[in-house]
């Protein structure tokens, strides 16, 4: 009997597949490495110390753009999941209807055109904005975040609505139970680890974001990101790769629940 074709079993595969790995997490091992580099230079190791972290901590600029980053990350990620959750219950619990490809395809635009695209078309409608209204606070920058955020959220609510079973919901109202009870007691519950999930994805994409923000913000409005972006353009210290292993701790947590979450079935 033929055996099956085995990928792993190609010459050549494994070394292609190392190589793809170390090319992918050298430069973040290094820059972790050198985060803690006690000299001025990211290249040349001086010693170890925590000095750039707490340079980092101390930094008033360095605090205002977390805090701006966090509050506009929070917001975004709750307005997205809340708009997601609508949506997958749509998608899902209504059967196919008219423009239901229209509707699937017009949540995941922002996956399938490229961002620098949107962050271009999303500064042109809030220039336009902004000159009508005089108003230039971060609300552009929460509502820009929510709508390339949305797709992340739905993808992963859509996917725990589909693997319910729907006999539940089906006997919630054949026991007269009203849309909005059999939601709350029912389905909600079921579906809370898929909101969950959906939440800190969207936290992460927006905390991590940089083009949309770059193009929509206003002047004073940096983000962490957008920060360190401008510190680079400056000069390079090791506070940067402080600010940026900090980042990669909190993105590794958070897509970790995400993935233990997006497992969990009940």
């Amino acid at each position: 009997m033929a055996k099956g074709f085995d990928v792993r079993r190609q010459t050549g595969f494994a070394t292609i597949a190392m190589s793809c790995f170390v090319i992918l997490y050298l430069p973040i091992i290094l820059l972790v490495v050198y985060s803690f580099n006690a000299g001025t230079s990211i290249a040349i190791w001086e010693g170890f110390s925590w000095r750039w972290y707490v340079s980092a901590w101390d930094n008033r600029e360095v605090q205002a753009a977390t805090v701006r980053s966090l509050i506009i990350a929070l917001w975004a990620s709750a307005i997205a999941t809340t708009c997601a959750v609508l949506a997958a219950l749509a998608t899902t619990r209504q059967g196919t209807f008219r423009g239901y490809t229209m509707v699937f395809a017009m949540i995941n635009q922002p996956l399938m055109v490229p961002e620098i695209v949107t962050a271009v078309a999303l500064l042109i409608f809030f220039a336009m904005i902004k000159v009508a209204t005089g108003y230039t606070g971060l609300f552009y920058l929460i509502i820009a975040h929510s709508a390339f955020c949305l797709p992340f959220a739905y993808m992963p609510i859509r996917a725990r609505l589909q693997g319910m079973d729907l006999s539940l919901e089906q006997a919630g109202m054949d026991l007269y139970g009203t849309p909005w009870r059999v939601f709350r007691r029912i389905t909600l519950p079921q579906l809370w680890p898929g909101i969950l999930a959906g939440a800190m994805l969207a936290f992460v994409i927006s905390l991590d974001d940089v083009v949309i923000t770059e193009f929509v913000k206003s002047a004073g409005q940096d983000t962490l990101p957008t920060y360190m972006l401008g510190q680079l353009r400056r000069v390079v210290t090791p506070e940067v790769n402080a600010i940026s292993t900090a980042l990669l701790a909190i993105s590794v947590v958070m897509v970790m629940g995400f993935f233990f979450l997006s497992r969990t079935r009940k």
